[in-house]
C-alpha cells in the first residue's frame, strides 16, 4: 500500500508541475493533477477490457482444433 500511495503523490507531483510549466498558473496545475489520474485510470479500464478481448479472441482458434 505504502509503494501505491507514493506512486500517487509522484504522479500527482510530475503532473502539477508539467502543467504549472505550461501555463503558468497553480490553480490551473492542480486542477490538470487531480483530473488527469481519475481520467487515465478510466481509460485504463477500457484498455483491459479492449486487451482481454484481444487476448481472447487470440487463444480462440487454437481451441477449436
Amino acid at each position: 500500500m505504502l509503494k501505491t500511495l507514493t506512486f500517487a503523490l509522484m504522479h500527482f507531483s510530475i503532473a502539477f508541475t508539467v502543467a504549472y510549466l505550461l501555463t503558468g498558473d497553480m490553480l490551473i496545475g492542480g486542477l490538470i493533477a487531480l483530473v488527469e489520474p481519475a481520467v487515465n485510470t478510466i481509460a485504463y479500464v477500457f484498455h483491459e477490457k479492449i486487451w482481454q478481448r484481444l487476448q481472447q479472441q487470440k487463444l480462440a482458434p487454437s481451441a477449436q482444433l
